[in-house]
């Protein structure tokens, strides 16, 4: 008995390894500082915005769907973004960011729901953002630990994926595109 508990712990421990090395969370900011276009949220991520999304369990399956209207607003290198999500339960989430870009491209974020403020770089095509968020009292109320990238497309579409982790251990993911609500506009002419 004690030889299996060893033998899946260590199993345990291999498999955090490895996507650590490997994995999601392994990205740099490095690995897309040549990448095209470069992404700059000042200018990718102001005025209207559409967003569509999913939110994955933990074990892969969707357990939520959501549309959000965004709208962001630069005053040099300080955002203010809002956001209403609405979800296919039927629920509507209105969110708020402050969002400060320093020259070196290195990112500060601050919500009502973060605790502490993100932290985060852009570089080359892609955006992080690492934060900790508090969920709503209906969603559980936990503190989640997230993981945001972000990647800038050549047609101006944003694609994000984000992990959510609790203890370290992955209990949700989200993948969303964001885009300028002009976009639209010009698709449906």
């Amino acid at each position: 008995m004690t030889l299996m508990f060893f033998g899946i712990l260590i199993s345990i421990i291999l498999a955090v390894a490895i996507s650590r090395r490997f994995g999601f969370r392994s990205q740099k900011p490095d690995h897309y500082k040549a990448g095209t276009p470069v992404f700059d949220i000042r200018q990718h991520m102001k005025g209207d915005l559409l967003c569509e999304g999913v939110i994955y369990g933990p074990f892969g399956r969707v357990t939520s769907r959501f549309v959000a209207k965004m709208q962001a607003d630069w005053s040099g290198n300080v955002g203010r973004m809002t956001e209403e999500f609405k979800y296919d339960s039927g629920n509507i989430q209105h969110r708020e960011w402050t969002l400060c870009v320093e020259n070196d491209g290195t990112i500060q974020a601050d919500a009502p729901d973060l605790i502490g403020t993100g932290q985060g770089y852009q570089s080359g095509s892609a955006v992080c953002l690492n934060y900790t968020i508090e969920l709503t009292k209906d969603a559980g109320g936990h503190a989640l630990d997230v993981v945001d990238w972000m990647y800038l497309m050549e047609n101006g579409v944003i694609i994000n994926r984000s992990q959510f982790r609790k203890f370290g251990i992955k209990v949700a993911e989200l993948v969303a595109t964001m885009r300028p609500a002009i976009i639209n506009q010009i698709a449906s002419e």
